[in-house]
């Protein structure tokens, strides 16, 4: 049993769309950030940075903060959607880290100035808004020609990437500029395990559609 504490952000649904594509049973632990949650004590134990998520491993006693992270830590506890060949391996673990450095961050403040404070900071807005366009771009390239980010195999990386994606109306990205992304986009929240993880720990909107 995995006990895994989360809220409904990008960072989140990564980790609860991994376990529900693995079919590993978890308990659920709502941590609601919009009510500074994270910063309880007793949540300070277990995610010393204060983010979410963050999973206990009964089975272990492991304990893990960091959504990417975790992702190796279950992929490779199981054996899945994280291939063993060196290339596959070490292209899955390239996109993984472009999102936990690059798109992860800077959408995030896409999300903040654009979404949340528009018009305080016209520089930010646009800074951020150009880089969210710029990482789409790359994005879209490298899906040109194949179906999933690290090549034909649906991986982790994957699963990373696409619920920052899904708030791409936050970021203010028009998604059939990015006929490669759209195409991967509509094809993974078709998935059933991504349907159920998205809506972890609670449902708040359908997946959005172009």
């Amino acid at each position: 049993m995995i006990d895994l504490w989360t809220w409904t952000t990008p960072n989140g649904r990564k980790v609860s769309i991994l376990l529900e594509e693995l079919g590993l049973p978890y308990r659920v632990h709502p941590v609601d950030i919009t009510q500074g949650e994270q910063f309880a004590p007793a949540f300070l134990e277990i995610s010393p940075n204060n983010k979410i998520p963050a999973i206990r491993d009964d089975e272990t006693g492991m304990m893990l903060m960091e959504s990417g992270a975790i992702m190796i830590y279950l992929a490779e506890k199981t054996g899945r959607f994280l291939p063993t060949e060196p290339e596959g391996r070490y292209r899955t673990l390239e996109w993984l880290m472009w999102q936990m450095g690059g798109a992860g961050p800077m959408l995030g403040q896409a999300h903040h100035f654009l979404q949340f404070n528009p018009g305080k900071a016209p520089y930010a807005e646009e800074r951020f808004h150009q880089e969210a366009q710029r990482l789409y771009d790359v994005l879209d390239t490298r899906l040109a020609g194949q179906d999933y980010v690290a090549g034909a195999e649906y991986t982790i990386a994957d699963m990373a990437i696409w619920p920052w994606v899904s708030r791409y109306a936050w970021q203010r990205i028009e998604l059939d500029r990015y006929p490669h992304v759209e195409r991967w986009y509509v094809a993974i929240a078709e998935r059933p395990a991504v349907q159920r993880g998205y809506h972890c720990p609670n449902k708040v909107n359908e997946i959005p559609l172009p």
